[in-house]
């Protein structure tokens, strides 16, 4: 006697009928992690640009001395906020020109045995005072100017962006890199389509702690008369002028915040899709 049930698979047997388990859930339009990081992105630049609109006006709305009104007026904050901004413009180019290649040189088979060797030197001008770095270049170079300022702060900022390339790099699984060269890709074309973009998360992480390290230390490059926001805090520290002191501080914080908005932008929107 046949037993078959007209279905499919073994005589006599009945399939299961899913359990309310293993009926996949439906996929939510986003993840309220992601959402909420998100806003924080795009709320963090509006809140600064308040902040900073706010300290202008109120510094502009106080009752100032004619000493003051030499410092608060809106085009000598405007011409210092330049100086601030080409004085992090500076630091940024020469760090990424610099550590990214040697970060990717040392990782290389070669030279790896020179990664200790760069490595003690960021570390050097990481773990030096940022006022000493600045005090020690002019003294070697005798000169004061936008370079006395730029090239100690950039040294002091290195090791970020030198650390994080090498552990990026150092991060890709070598199958991958073992697999692109048996597809008989070049070195230099798997360091170029595998190895960076997998290890730009890591680098834009590493540029993004550099970047504002270089806008707070920058204040200090009216040492060398090289410019910056930091005339404002020092000329209302020595003239005890709260307005100015203030003035310049929080600019000073909004620019560091406004930085660190635009490298947090970078991580989101630079790095690969699928490690987004």
């Amino acid at each position: 006697m046949s037993t078959d049930t007209g279905h499919t698979g073994a005589p006599g047997v009945t399939p299961e009928a899913p359990e309310p388990d293993d009926v996949a859930a439906p996929a939510t339009n986003a993840d309220p992690i992601s959402r909420a990081t998100n806003v924080q992105l795009w709320l963090q630049p509006i809140i600064v640009a308040v902040v900073a609109v706010a300290v202008i006006a109120w510094a502009f709305s106080q009752d100032l001395t004619a000493t003051q009104k030499a410092t608060v007026n809106a085009s000598y904050v405007w011409d210092l906020f330049l100086q601030h901004l080409a004085l992090t413009v500076a630091i940024t180019l020469i760090v990424v020109i610099v550590a990214i290649p040697v970060g990717v040189l040392v990782t290389r088979r070669r030279f790896r045995w020179l990664a200790p060797v760069f490595i003690g030197l960021a570390n050097i001008g990481q773990a030096a005072p940022a006022i000493g770095l600045l005090v020690l270049f002019f003294l070697w170079t005798a000169t004061t100017g936008f370079w006395v300022g730029v090239l100690p702060i950039a040294f002091y900022s290195i090791l970020p962006v030198l650390r994080n390339t090498m552990l990026g790099l150092r991060e890709v699984n070598p199958t991958l890199i073992d697999a692109a060269k048996g597809q008989g890709m070049s070195g230099l074309t798997v360091l170029r389509r595998i190895e960076l973009p997998l290890a730009v998360p890591f680098i834009l992480a590493g540029l993004r702690t550099s970047l504002v390290l270089a806008v707070g230390t920058a204040t200090l490059c009216f040492l060398v008369d090289a410019g910056g926001l930091g005339i404002l805090i020092d000329t209302g520290y020595k003239l005890r002028d709260n307005v100015t002191l203030i003035l310049g501080a929080v600019l000073a914080v909004c620019v560091a915040l406004a930085v660190d908005w635009l490298g947090a932008v970078a991580e989101k929107y630079l790095s690969p899709k699928g490690l987004r």
